[in-house]
């Protein structure tokens, strides 16, 4: 047992507080990591999205584990908060594969994962329930047995890829929950109507994502929302900046789309060794 990495995930669930939600602006990368905990951030957590473009390859099941857990190992070695990393399905096929997927996770230096119940691709969306039991409880069982309390926020994707039916998403919570889950992930709710119905119902810390024309944290807290992440929006927002910074080069031959970025001095001082 690593006590020093027990130690912040007893910190990192502590975090999860319904009305007072953590707030998550999704990393990518170590630099992206550093800047989101010098703005403030008391925990960082990797988007799958992110994670992948970075390494060169889609979102969706196409990354190669080795790299994206070694990306995270990086992140977890730039900051001094707690790290969460988005594996997607967990990176295996089977049960088993989460486990070890979970132990790498751990030996990185994160203390939470995300995991989902939606695959990559082919015409089945969703997990079934029991199925994605199976996984999630490999994953605590790994963690158990590394004696660390990792945070295994269960993902469900009933509202982001399914017909966003309540029932069956409590349904789903409480088999998640009964399996080993500490949290419960709903992307594609915000309506606070509903983020209120699904943390009232739901024993456990709920978690939402956010971006443009979501409603305010101060809403979503009010519902009951213990965790507001910003997902691949971050990442989405800086390769805009890519493609408005390279039309307006190409095509005025002007530079006012760099306006307002963080100083070279100043971001490279935030990522020497010693900062």
């Amino acid at each position: 047992m690593n006590p020093e990495l027990k130690a912040e995930a007893e910190l990192f669930r502590s975090l999860h507080v319904p009305g007072r939600p953590l707030l998550l602006a999704n990393a990518w990368d170590a630099a992206s990591a550093r800047v989101a905990e010098r703005a403030g951030a008391a925990a960082v957590a990797t988007t799958s999205s992110g994670v992948s473009w970075t390494l060169g390859t889609a979102d969706g099941g196409h990354v190669d584990p080795s790299l994206a857990l070694a990306l995270t190992a990086r992140v977890a070695a730039a900051v001094a908060v707690p790290v969460s990393a988005d594996i997607e399905g967990g990176y295996a096929t089977g049960p088993e594969g989460v486990a070890d997927t979970v132990r790498a996770v751990l030996a990185a230096g994160a203390v939470g994962v995300n995991i989902e119940d939606s695959f990559a691709g082919g015409p089945r969306p969703l997990r079934a329930p029991a199925d994605q039991a199976s996984r999630i409880a490999a994953a605590r069982r790994a963690a158990d047995e590394a004696g660390v309390p990792l945070f295994v926020h269960a993902r469900t994707d009933t509202f982001l890829r399914g017909p966003g039916d309540i029932e069956e998403t409590l349904a789903r919570a409480a088999v998640y929950l009964d399996a080993g889950a500490d949290g419960i992930f709903v992307p594609g709710v915000t309506d606070p109507a509903l983020v209120s119905e699904l943390a009232d119902g739901i024993d456990a810390p709920l978690g939402v994502l956010a971006g443009p024309g979501a409603p305010a944290v101060a809403e979503l807290a009010a519902a009951g929302a213990a965790r507001v992440s910003l997902g691949s929006a971050v990442a989405e927002a800086a390769y805009a900046l890519v493609d408005r910074a390279t039309r307006e080069l190409l095509e005025s031959g002007s530079y006012a789309a760099l306006a307002g970025g963080i100083p070279w001095g100043e971001l490279n001082a935030l990522m020497r060794p010693e900062a």
